[in-house]
């Protein structure tokens, strides 16, 4: 995430190129040991399960990356498509969901998603993409796949919660989370607060997580942070992490707040 950091979180797009993922393009192996060990008390799922229950319904899961939450959705939902920009993360996506029967991934921004008007009810992007100003094409095509009546959900990391959001604020220090709220609130989401924690049985793995995610500075202190927390490997290293959960619907017959909107922008992912 540090690289993001020195190139901003939003980059034009000139030539349809996507903005690389600083942590799970380059680190998929330790990402997807991230990916096991966040939010090990399932309480995003919860509140999605409330927000944009998604059971006998048509799901699209943009920017899937290699595909990890795809099996969830697909376990109660009547199909699933997942939809990444990556080669090498749409390959293992593919994989990772080879013998799923109603689950399809394919490529693609999502800014341009390879899918039909109306063809979803449940649109779902984590850390992915949607980060506030800037990411209004991807709100246009959301809004463009899904039925009336359908949710977009969209999970990002509340970085005003302690110790996480802290370590992000000292890499990102020109990001500004009011602003990003208060974007997200413009555009007709409303927005539920979830406290997570994230759970490594390895100091190994909770280190090689935490230096994907932070410049080697904030990476060294947020691993002398944890093992403070954490005087007992026996019992693992827990990490609180905060997110927010935006939720908006597709109305029938309205104009979306923003909608006309005619940015270009695309945000990489963070974690």
């Amino acid at each position: 995430m540090w690289k993001a950091a020195r190139r901003g979180l939003k980059a034009k797009l000139r030539d349809g190129a996507v903005v690389p993922s600083p942590n799970i393009w380059y680190y998929p192996d330790v990402y997807e040991r991230e990916n096991r060990a966040q939010d090990v008390d399932g309480a995003i799922w919860r509140v999605i399960a409330e927000e944009a229950a998604w059971a006998g319904r048509d799901v699209v899961d943009v920017g899937c990356g290699d595909g990890f939450h795809l099996p969830v959705f697909a376990s109660a939902a009547r199909s699933v498509v997942g939809v990444e920009p990556h080669e090498p993360l749409l390959l293992r996506a593919k994989r990772r969901v080879g013998e799923l029967r109603n689950v399809e991934v394919l490529g693609g921004p999502a800014q341009r998603l390879p899918l039909p008007e109306g063809c979803a009810d449940v649109v779902h992007a984590r850390t992915a993409y949607f980060f506030g100003p800037g990411c209004e094409p991807g709100l246009r095509e959301a809004d463009r796949v899904l039925r009336p009546g359908g949710s977009l959900v969209i999970v990002d990391l509340d970085v005003t919660g302690e110790p996480y959001g802290r370590w992000m604020r000292e890499d990102l220090p020109h990001y500004d989370p009011a602003a990003v709220e208060a974007f997200f609130a413009g555009q007709g989401f409303r927005c539920r607060r979830v406290a997570t924690r994230w759970w490594f049985a390895e100091r190994a793995e909770l280190e090689a997580v935490l230096k994907i995610e932070f410049s080697p500075a904030v990476a060294a202190r947020a691993i002398a942070d944890v093992l403070r927390r954490n005087d007992d490997p026996a019992n693992g290293f827990t990490v609180p992490v905060d997110y927010r959960v935006h939720v908006r619907e597709k109305p029938t017959g309205l104009v979306l707040p923003g909608h006309s909107s005619s940015s270009e922008s695309i945000s990489p992912r963070i974690p």
